[in-house]
């Protein structure tokens, strides 16, 4: 298999790894700093769904050009 047919599986499979478990990652906010006293905050943010479909339609597409050059 050549490496554009493996760059899309490996995009499909993450793909629908986040459709399924509902993806997000967390950042850290700065909400109050006074001498060394620092107060953060965790702000969790999810990967909206039409993006995970955007990236397996892109993983197909991958896939469909590597088994047509062969």
């Amino acid at each position: 298999m050549r490496p554009t047919g493996i760059a899309g599986l490996v995009l499909i499979v993450l793909c629908v790894v986040v459709l399924v478990t509902g993806g997000g990652f967390t950042t850290k906010k700065d909400i109050l700093k006074v001498g060394d006293v620092k107060i953060t905050a965790d702000d969790k943010q999810s990967i909206p769904p039409w993006v995970a479909g955007v990236g397996i339609i892109a993983g197909i597409g991958l896939l469909a050009t590597s088994r047509r050059r062969s």
